[in-house]
């Protein structure tokens, strides 16, 4: 977390965060998704309708074995596809007017003028073939049609489906909470409520081998705590008083009595809900990509299909003019193209989801290729946040050093800072009888002031006396800074009356990422709010990284910035509070843990688990998904680089023109070569 950057953090102040975001992106993010109603119903209705409308029509021109007609049935068929047109077909028409009004047209445009191709000149071949009796047979595309519309909502569908299973994963913690809760009245009363009644602020009593009902913090008791289920950390964590408890985790032997600090919208199961909901309402930069190729896609087909138009006009007249015109504009929209980015996105986000990876914006996995810079925090991600105190210096005769480490920890109590933690766990092992400061407000990047026994004190960073030019004791903090111990100071009057460090230690495979980013050609850089020689003792133990410290939260955004201005694409790792800035403003911002302390609403990407060693994985995943990613683009328009060409008729001079079965022949394999390829991606 770097220096008491976060002091004063409320959950309460990460649920707002929250939802401010949710709101946001639900307004801004959705784009012509917005407009899909329920996908899945939608999907199945169409295809109700089009499985009649696939055994009463010809396929391309051709009649399948198991197709069949009576009397009335082409009547039958008009009268489905066009429910298919405008009842399916709506979601397509939708976007497309939207792309219209932007001037971008993309994936919608494309499918809509493939779909709008089909009917209406379908319709025209009904007339044709039922009311000109002199006409010769005009070959119809309802079969197309409907396997255009089924198969391009099969698409989205699966899409949003993937995002949905994704957060099943961790939405299927919800069903830990009990139904009831046992509350503690001030008399000492304990009466059962059910859970959702639960507000903030009551006490309740959770007892040896019971889940907790909600988010809390420890009042009194001592038992080994399950989190494995919400967090993913698979080992019991001891909880005592002061500790904070996540809802759904299971007790221990012990008995615990908990002060409420989250339920409904404030709870971690809630933001978890929030946090996957954010991520439905994303859209991928790899979608984008398919925008763009569906964009050029379409102008290709237009400018086609115009050109053999006129020249088909010259050679054969108009029937065989509007026949090449039509099949090439029908053929451009490829049913591969609209389920290549879909599928593969279902096949990550699963992946994901199992190896402990929340996605939270897939716009994250694309940009994974390009990163050539990893900006870590110190505190939290690469060191476990867990302090220990091991010197208290006094500069004042009438303080000793109990007393100095009494006065800190009247300053910390409200903290749930890891140094506030470590100064608080050692006053207590001293059995000190802690003041309570009043006015306790932070200073943001640097510590927190406030009053006790009638003086205002301040706790600061070795920094912040330099920059106010308060004398202080240089040596003793470069001895101690040189340990590898966190110093901070306390202050009164712009005296520097006593000092505590405490040491923090590595997480146990923080070595090894820094060692594989290296061999992976990637650069990493630790950022912390610490003391320089702090951060290097550090980084010694790390190996080959480079270090900025002293950085205030707005430092560390501005160093992502620096990164970027130089040329660089960086993926920034941090805890999600005093990191928020950074992990915003960087390409890819990733969150170390999702408990209910961190502030995941401005990371890309949640690391559940909480262990440095995913992000290798992460960065796997993305590699892996973009290459299916482009693989799949391939194979489902590099389909039409041949197939448009052919449809027009290029080779009609040797005597080969590419007829509408073949196309859809052809187009149906490309289909089922996407749907392997993305089912091949594999961590």
């Amino acid at each position: 977390m770097g220096m008491h950057d976060m002091h004063g953090m409320t959950d309460q102040t990460v649920t707002h965060q929250m939802a401010h975001s949710q709101s946001k992106t639900t307004s801004d993010g959705m784009g012509s998704m917005a407009h899909m109603g329920n996908m899945k119903r939608r999907f199945w209705v169409a295809l109700i309708a089009a499985v009649p409308v696939f055994i009463l029509s010809p396929f391309m021109g051709l009649n399948l074995p198991f197709q069949t007609t009576f009397p009335g049935s082409d009547w039958l068929v008009l009268g489905l596809s066009s429910f298919l047109y405008f009842y399916g077909g709506q979601p397509f028409l939708s976007g497309t007017k939207q792309e219209l009004k932007d001037r971008n047209p993309a994936m919608m445009t494309l499918i809509a003028m493939g779909i709008s191709v089909a009917y209406i000149y379908s319709l025209y071949a009904f007339i044709m073939n039922h009311f000109i009796a002199s006409s010769a047979p005009v070959m119809d595309f309802f079969w197309e049609l409907a396997s255009l519309i089924v198969i391009m909502l099969l698409g989205h569908w699966i899409e949003m489906n993937a995002v949905m299973n994704a957060g099943n994963v961790l939405e299927k913690m919800a069903a830990l909470l009990p139904g009831t809760a046992h509350v503690v009245a001030e008399a000492g009363t304990v009466s059962d409520i059910a859970v959702a009644e639960l507000k903030e602020g009551q006490t309740v009593l959770v007892r040896a081998g019971e889940k907790i009902p909600a988010d809390g913090q420890v009042l009194s008791g001592e038992s080994a705590v399950n989190e494995a289920l919400v967090t993913g950390e698979s080992k019991a964590i001891v909880k005592t008083t002061g500790d904070q408890v996540i809802g759904g985790a299971v007790n221990g032997d012990g008995s615990l009595t908990v002060k409420v600090t989250g339920t409904g919208e404030t709870g971690y199961l809630a933001q978890v809900a929030n946090l996957v909901s954010q991520a439905q309402a994303e859209k991928s930069k790899a979608e984008t990509m398919a925008d763009r190729v569906s964009r050029w896609l379409f102008y290709a087909a237009v400018s086609v299909g115009v050109i053999a138009f006129f020249i088909w006009l010259g050679i054969a007249g108009l029937n065989t003019a509007l026949t090449r015109m039509v099949t090439v504009l029908v053929i451009a929209c490829p049913h591969a193209l609209g389920l290549a980015i879909p599928l593969v996105v279902a096949r990550s986000t699963s992946l994901a989801a199992a190896n402990g990876l929340l996605i939270r914006n897939r716009q994250a996995v694309e940009a994974v290729k390009k990163i050539d810079v990893i900006l870590m925090d110190k505190t939290g991600t690469l060191t476990a946040g867990v302090f220990q105190v091991n010197h208290v210096v006094s500069f004042e005769n009438s303080l000793s050093q109990p007393a100095v480490l009494r006065l800190f920890a009247g300053l910390e109590q409200a903290s749930s800072h890891p140094l506030a933690t470590g100064i608080l766990t050692a006053a207590k092992n001293q059995n000190l009888d802690i003041p309570t400061a009043k006015s306790v407000t932070t200073i943001p990047g640097v510590g927190l002031k406030g009053t006790l026994d009638g003086r205002e004190y301040q706790i600061v960073t070795a920094q912040f006396l330099t920059t106010h030019q308060i004398a202080f004791d240089r040596k003793r903090f470069s001895e101690l800074a040189g340990q590898g111990s966190t110093v901070s100071f306390l202050v009164t009057e712009d005296q520097v009356v006593g000092l505590v460090a405490q040491g923090d230690k590595l997480k146990p495979d923080s070595k090894r990422l820094v060692s594989e980013l290296t061999k992976r050609g990637l650069k990493p850089v630790m950022l912390t709010g610490d003391n320089e020689p702090a951060a290097q003792k550090v980084a010694a133990q790390l190996g080959q990284i480079e270090v900025q410290a002293n950085l205030k939260p707005a430092d560390k955004a501005a160093v992502v910035q620096q990164f970027q201005a130089d040329g660089h694409h960086v993926m920034m790792v941090g805890d999600g509070i005093n990191d928020a800035p950074s992990l915003a403003r960087a390409d890819v911002g990733v969150a170390i843990g999702a408990g209910t302390d961190v502030a995941i609403d401005s990371a890309d990407v949640v690391l559940v688990k909480s262990e440095p060693q995913d992000i290798l994985k992460f960065l796997s995943l993305g590699r892996a998904t973009t290459r299916k990613m482009v693989q799949n683009l391939w194979w489902g328009a590099g389909y039409n680089v041949v197939a448009i060409p052919l449809a027009a008729g290029v080779l009609a001079g040797i005597g080969f023109v590419l007829s509408p079965a073949i196309g859809a022949v052809v187009m149906s394999l490309s289909t089922v070569v996407v749907a392997i390829n993305a089912m091949t991606l594999h961590l």
